[in-house]
């Protein structure tokens, strides 16, 4: 995509950012989505977040949140739903009066994101983060599987083509949509990061050192990483059964398994039981304003999961100068450059040789790679993600509709 962002920068906007999740929620999409306020506000636009909320019973707005009342989904990692009509929210969005209305999610929150959208003529880009096939199986028994699948592409699809503009974060997003019948341009974002809170210099060493005291990291042990959802889509069995393999406690390599999830309690019973306990370690949930430690204090990442969409645990691993240990995505390449900052394996013996290389490697060749993989994040801060959706606002915004037309500075 350009980076020229004309189109849309030479104004000040209003965009409300509907999302079913957002912080403190830990996950992919509430990450990004904060990410993207904070692009947005750094230069200038104005942004509500519309979420969820089931700890509420009314519509209210807090520090440019609306809060809306919500239920807990049990299924769908026990978040917050809404009802997707309310005419209290429609009214507040509509007093609020935004230049863009984004959705980042595809249900309650979402919808009414995309009625309200409707009902008001604004502008609407939709963004999908998930390619659902690899989920059915959370909300559908194994023989609904198919009609499910099936009827969650018209779904979708729908969605879709209601929207002024669609993106994705990579080419996989768009191979799904185009699986789902969508024929309209998707836009290719990747997802950004925090630089700064991500900069292994920014991180305290006394916490650093307090996270591998915690975990019995001595100096010689080289610790390994993995942060997501412990769902069945990110296959961390498979890291388990590779590191029983191939790997042996003499190679003095520790496994730290960050996040909670539905499978974390089979997870940690299989690892019992390969004999893995002095050698992986499963740390729960991990606040987002903790994980900047939690990476500085490993060596490298690593991940069996072939359900990644420009992951941004894989970003903020890179980001804080972790090398990637992959297994094999063709369909996720883009994200991590082979050995540069990544490293690709097929099997148990390779995911072990290529984490004994890292191993290997002296604490000034460690600092060398960790500068060099950091390197490779550079364009990938909350500004440049901004930056890419303002020239696609740009392009579905009509000004003559909006009075704020106040000129804004682009990012050299």
């Amino acid at each position: 995509m350009k980076e020229d962002c004309s189109a849309g920068a030479n104004i000040i906007m209003r965009i409300a950012i509907f999302t079913e999740t957002y912080l403190p929620d830990a996950n992919g999409v509430a990450t990004h989505v904060k990410t993207l306020r904070d692009g947005l506000e750094a230069l200038g636009n104005e942004v509500l977040i519309v979420t969820s909320d089931s700890k509420t019973h009314r519509h209210y707005i807090s520090r440019n949140v609306l809060h809306c009342p919500g239920f807990t989904s049990k299924k769908l990692y026990k978040y917050s739903i809404s009802y997707p009509i309310s005419l209290r929210r429609l009214e507040m969005i509509r007093k609020w009066n935004p230049d863009i209305i984004h959705i980042q999610n595809e249900f309650g929150i979402g919808l009414s994101g995309l009625y309200i959208a409707k009902l008001l003529k604004k502008p609407l880009v939709y963004t999908l983060h998930t390619m659902y096939d690899d989920y059915i199986y959370y909300v559908a028994h194994k023989p609904f599987i198919p009609l499910v699948t099936k009827l969650s592409h018209v779904y979708f699809k729908s969605i879709a083509n209601k929207a002024d503009a669609v993106t994705g974060a990579s080419k996989k997003i768009e191979d799904y949509f185009r699986s789902c019948g969508v024929k309209k341009n998707i836009n290719i974002i990747p997802n950004a990061v925090e630089l700064d809170i991500f900069d292994p210099a920014n991180i305290k060493r006394e916490d650093i050192a307090a996270i591998r005291e915690k975990y019995g990291l001595s100096d010689d042990i080289t610790a390994v990483c993995f942060c997501g959802r412990l769902g069945t889509e990110k296959s961390v069995d498979v890291l388990l059964k590779n590191w029983v393999e191939a790997i042996k406690p003499q190679d003095k390599l520790h496994l730290l398994i960050f996040g909670d999830g539905p499978e974390k309690e089979n997870l940690e019973k299989l690892s019992q039981s390969l004999g893995l306990s002095e050698q992986v370690s499963f740390t729960g949930k991990v606040p987002h304003n903790e994980l900047p430690a939690y990476y500085a204090a490993c060596d490298a990442y690593i991940t069996a999961s072939l359900s990644e969409n420009y992951s941004i645990s894989m970003l903020e691993a890179i980001a804080t100068g972790l090398p990637v240990i992959h297994k094999r995505d063709e369909m996720n390449e883009t994200q991590y450059i082979q050995g540069v900052n990544g490293y690709v394996f097929d099997s148990a013996e390779e995911m072990a040789e290529k984490l004994k290389r890292v191993a290997a490697l002296s604490t000034e060749e460690k600092q060398k790679l960790k500068e060099c993989v950091r390197a490779t994040v550079k364009q990938s801060g909350v500004k440049d993600l901004a930056n890419y959706l303002l020239e696609i606002y740009g392009h579905i915004y009509n000004p003559e509709k909006s009075k704020r037309n106040t000129l804004v500075y682009k990012i050299k």
